[in-house]
């Protein structure tokens, strides 16, 4: 792409240090967030500052970076109404990178391209890697549109990850990522469940792991979690309470392929125990936390001479 400008919405955890290595890549970034310090952060590495969202409108390529796709509906109303007057250039694409549901995200794009008159494009590119991909530039990015949207918008993707695949049309990478989250969620879970069942038992949960890294339950989750779980070190890397919402997706999708999940089941109702236990603002690893205090439950529940029933 030679018009390298683009738009840059949402400077959080993950969006901050991606922004970071677009314009360490010589993109010319116009950023907004809801906070000023990372904005000013960005800012001193030769990014400028939006006034507001809608200021962002003739940019060829307007990314966010927010919680969910709630967030960027309402983030992007003033955008939109900006369109609905003055219709953008053609080939405009909004970059949904977080998060968000397939089915959902379909809608968005009905909706930009509504009002743009036929102008602008949603892409849906959702990240996996965590902040430290992020901070690395190494993410995993997953898109969903036509192959000529993502050919136009393959360099700027590939500023911030290493490996970039173009998965279908638009809701595709999001489904993507639900059945990332499907494996690296049911995979953290498992892992908190062994730590705890081996330290309940008198075993070294850091032993434990290490010999599971050299066999067939070796993997990059156990790599990444696994001694965050042993340290039980929650400090955000990610919000878990993002894990529920990732596995409800799971949930949709497969309610609408008529598909079974019996993993991702499970999972969507052991972080909404987790949540309901107040961890939810903590890192992913804190499922550990939350099955320890269900162990409590099933030790206090055997000393009564009683059986636990889980009510997730």
């Amino acid at each position: 792409m030679d018009n390298k400008r683009a738009g840059f919405v949402g400077l959080g955890l993950m969006g901050q240090p991606m922004a970071q290595n677009l314009v360490r890549a010589g993109w010319d970034i116009t950023a907004w967030n809801r906070s000023d310090g990372p904005l000013r952060g960005l800012v001193a590495l030769g990014a400028s500052a939006a006034p507001d969202i809608a200021a962002l409108r003739d940019l060829p390529i307007i990314a966010f970076m927010l919680p969910d796709l709630s967030y960027i509906e309402e983030a992007s109303e003033g955008l939109l109404a900006s369109w609905a007057e003055t219709p953008p250039a053609a080939g405009t694409t909004v970059v949904v990178m977080s998060s968000v549901s397939p089915a959902k995200v379909k809608d968005f794009g009905r909706r930009v391209q509504h009002a743009s008159q036929g102008r602008a494009v949603v892409v849906d590119a959702p990240v996996s890697g965590g902040t430290k991909g992020a901070t690395d530039g190494t993410l995993a990015i997953m898109a969903g549109g036509s192959p000529e949207d993502f050919r136009r918008l393959e360099p700027f993707l590939a500023a911030m990850g290493t490996t970039v695949r173009h998965m279908g049309p638009l809701g595709s990478g999001s489904l993507a990522k639900a059945c990332n989250q499907l494996i690296v969620g049911t995979t953290t879970a498992a892992l908190a469940e062994a730590a705890e069942l081996a330290e309940r038992s008198g075993m070294d949960p850091a032993a434990l792991f290490d010999v599971l890294a050299g066999g067939l339950a070796g993997s990059r989750v156990l790599e990444s979690v696994g001694p965050r779980l042993v340290r039980k070190d929650y400090t955000p890397t990610g919000p878990a309470k993002f894990m529920h919402k990732d596995l409800s997706f799971v949930l949709e999708s497969a309610q609408a392929a008529g598909s079974a999940v019996p993993m991702a089941t499970a999972g969507v109702e052991l972080y909404a125990e987790l949540k309901r236990q107040g961890l939810g603002d903590q890192d992913l690893a804190v499922v550990r936390q939350a099955i320890s205090q269900l162990s409590d439950a099933t030790a206090d529940s055997a000393m009564k001479g009683t059986v636990h029933e889980w009510t997730f």
